[in-house]
């Protein structure tokens, strides 16, 4: 019997707003670890390994987090077909649809295994058999989706109502509905005929691009131009901005699964979460004899069902009972658990108000290591810089400020002018306004070091960069 090729697709793009202050635009849920010591990204892809026929993945992803994406894919000894960068989210049919090119012009025909890389699901082992398990039906030609089996009645997911069964373990679809509320959320949970839509799939490429072109050709056809005019920027895929943007946006689960007479779906046992909001992660979190959810510097008394995360500071909390308490850097989170849907609306408020605090974390990360602001006024600027062994920033220069650096570990060579200098610890220099400069880590440990920027303007969008070794052009940092 012909051995099956899996292609997965993670679909890597997506905000996470509803995790503020964790998740932020430019750090969003999938590259941080919420539950375990791995972001959600590293164990999206880490739970394939054990999957007969699977290939390297495919993963697609926001340009502005593209050097994140592949350092933690490399962090865990992860190797890409290739990464896909959207010039702009235009949901997840376009994504699928482009990645499914990708797939065939690679591998033929293969099955594409569609997963979305924040998702959580404690029993590995049960989701890859029941990956398996759909197989052949994939094969048969069937866009097979996972139905998860509802162990309360949940309003924050859509559900799938079962079909007939088929042959396998699957049964075909009967239908999709929307969030029901609470009521009909539990009359579907006692039916016993209804389970969540988990938003992962499984299908042939050819069955899949022939119903983009049945149902939705201006998908396709967007898609397909997308991809054939995209550009080779380092490792990554740049597809084309005027080709992508001419998409319409729209949910594969609109745009083709709710309209298709091929879809199926196999229910799956395993532990899913999509942890999409604070009350996820207290669901899946170890509890206390209390039923709280402690993560970090945390100190209660008389505090019942609530969910506590620290990150910098002590939290100390008494008399909350289901409550969200989450500290960050450069700020707190505090909301009853049956209100956390509304953080979004709140992400939403501070970027009106173009607060950076729904835009970054107080750290930043670019593809040579990462920097914090440690202190900031109306003239001046202090920041840690920290840069990778073997990594260099790019030359450049600023019109509005000058720098002066001191290393505290590590070493620097720090090019200013037509200087180069070897930097030790404990020793600095001055880059002057206006002054091209690059520095450098040549060291086997990472290099750290204090910047003192001064000047009339200190924003991260004053630099002329004249030469980059990832590729950027007009990228600050």
């Amino acid at each position: 019997m012909k051995k099956i090729r899996i292609v997965p697709i993670i679909l890597a793009g997506g905000s996470g707003s509803r995790l503020w202050p964790l998740s932020r635009q430019l750090h969003p849920k999938q590259l941080i670890s919420l539950n375990s010591t791995r972001t959600m990204l590293q164990e999206t892809v880490l739970r394939l390994k054990g999957l007969e026929g699977a290939t390297d993945p495919i993963v697609i992803c926001n340009d502005d987090h593209r050097f994140m994406v592949a350092e933690q894919l490399r962090e865990v000894g992860i190797r890409t077909t290739a990464i896909l960068l959207e010039p702009e989210g235009r949901n997840t049919a376009p994504a699928i649809a482009v990645c499914s090119i990708e797939a065939a012009e690679r591998y033929g025909d293969p099955l594409l295994l569609i997963l979305p890389a924040d998702h959580f699901i404690s029993d590995p082992s049960r989701f890859l058999e029941a990956v398996q398990c759909g197989a052949g039906e994939a094969q048969e030609g069937r866009l097979l989706t996972f139905g998860i089996v509802p162990d309360a009645p949940e309003t924050g997911y859509g559900y799938i109502r079962k079909g007939v069964p088929l042959p396998s373990k699957a049964f075909s679809i009967g239908s999709f509905v929307e969030k029901p509320d609470s009521k009909t959320a539990e009359a579907y949970v006692n039916s016993g005929e209804y389970l969540w839509n988990s938003g992962m799939f499984l299908f042939k490429a050819s069955t899949i691009l022939e119903e983009f072109r049945l149902l939705v050709p201006e998908i396709l056809s967007a898609c397909e131009a997308a991809r054939k005019k995209a550009t080779v920027d380092l490792d990554f895929i740049r597809l084309d901005p005027a080709s992508f943007h001419a998409s319409p946006s729209d949910s594969i689960d609109y745009a083709v699964m709710e309209r298709t007479t091929r879809g199926a779906m196999v229910p799956l046992e395993a532990g899913w979460n999509d942890l999409g909001s604070w009350e996820a992660l207290w669901q899946v979190g170890e509890k206390d004899a209390n039923a709280n959810v402690m993560q970090g510097d945390v100190l209660i008394h008389d505090v019942k069902h609530s969910f506590l995360h620290a990150e910098n500071r002590l939290i100390a909390a008494v008399g909350l009972e289901n409550h969200i308490v989450v500290e960050t850097q450069d700020a707190v989170l505090v909301s009853p658990r049956d209100r956390v849907q509304d953080v979004r609306k709140l992400v939403d408020a501070m970027r009106l108000a173009r607060r950076e605090e729904a835009i970054s974390h107080r750290r930043v990360y670019r593809p040579w290591g990462s920097y914090e602001t440690v202190a900031m006024d109306e003239r001046f600027q202090v920041k840690r810089i920290t840069v990778k062994p073997g990594a260099k920033l790019s030359v450049q220069k600023h019109y509005h400020r000058a720098e002066h650096w001191v290393v505290v570990r590590g070493t620097a060579i720090v090019r200013r002018g037509e200087e180069e200098i070897l930097l030790r610890e404990d020793e600095s220099i001055y880059i002057p306004l206006g002054m091209t400069h690059r520095l450098e880590n040549p060291g086997k440990i990472p290099l750290d070091l204090i910047e003192v920027q001064s000047g009339s303007y200190l924003g991260e969008d004053d630099i002329v960069r004249f030469d980059d070794v990832y590729g950027r052009a007009a990228d600050p940092g």
